[in-house]
Formats: C-alpha cells, structure tokens, sequence
C-alpha cells in the first residue's frame, strides 16, 4: 500500500512538469531544468482569477495523466488506486461559497474489487455524475473498511 501526494495541484500550480517516460525519472534531477521553464512561484500573486483558474486546471490534468500513466505502465491484476482530493481549491479556483465535496474514484483492474462497491451509487469514470452521492471522509473511510477489511466478528 502506498499514498501518493500529487502536489502539483497545490498552489502555485507553477512549475507543472512535463510527462515524461518512467524510466527516464531517474533520481528526479531530470525535473530541475523543467523547473526553471516556467514562470516562478510567486507569480501567482501577479495572475488574474482566470489565469489562476486555467495554472489550477493544468495542474490537475497533470496530475490525473501521471496517476494514469503509472497505472498503465505499472498496473498489475492485483492494482488498486483510490484517487481522492483531501480539499477543495483556494476559493480564487472555485469562487465564493463551493462546498467541500471531493470526488473520489476507485480504479482496478479485477472486475471483483468493484463489485464490492456496486451498491454505492457510483458509475464508471474518474468524473462523478451531478447525482453521484455526497458523504462524510469518515464515511467513505468506513464503508471503504467494510468492503475490502476483514468479516466483522
């Protein structure tokens, strides 16, 4: 098991790296020159909201192509990845007054670990539907345990 922080989609939102072929990752340092491609840090403070908006939403395709990337080149029969926000975005994304929900997703390769949540109301995708239901992180968490934990005694 392992969590992986996509902090990409953190501000600054800058620098977002480009995708490149897992065995050239290397140790990292391969990200530095990419790193100074774009504009620095700071420079969010200077953008307008739309600007801002569209960095944010580069940095979550971003994200997304990379976690789907990795689960192509390295996913097995036995691979499952829970894709969850831990937040909303700065409200300088979202506007004033969007709610808290995070779109969670589960992606495997073995039809039987989504049988274990077909009674959840969810759909196929990594995009929830408008009438995807909404819960609690202390929910989902123990629905999750439920379904994939040991028999209860």
């Amino acid at each position: 098991m392992a969590q992986i922080t996509t902090l990409s989609s953190h501000a600054p939102w800058e620098p977002i790296p480009r995708l490149i072929d897992w065995r050239d990752v290397g140790d990292g340092s391969v990200f530095y020159a990419m790193a100074a491609e774009n504009a620095p840090p700071e420079a969010i403070f200077s953008r307008v909201s739309s600007q801002v908006r569209a960095d944010y939403g580069r940095s979550i395709v971003y994200a997304l192509n990379n976690l789907i990337s990795y689960v192509e080149t390295y996913g097995g029969d036995n691979l499952v990845l829970v894709f969850l926000g831990d937040h909303q975005p700065a409200p300088v994304v979202t506007g004033d007054g969007a709610g808290h929900d995070v779109p969670i997703t589960i992606v495997a390769h073995d039809p039987a670990v989504l049988d274990r949540v077909s009674g959840w109301g969810w759909q196929a995708g990594l995009k929830p539907n408008p009438q995807a239901p909404v819960w609690r992180m202390s929910e989902f968490r123990d629905r999750f345990l439920s379904a994939f934990g040991p028999p209860a005694r």
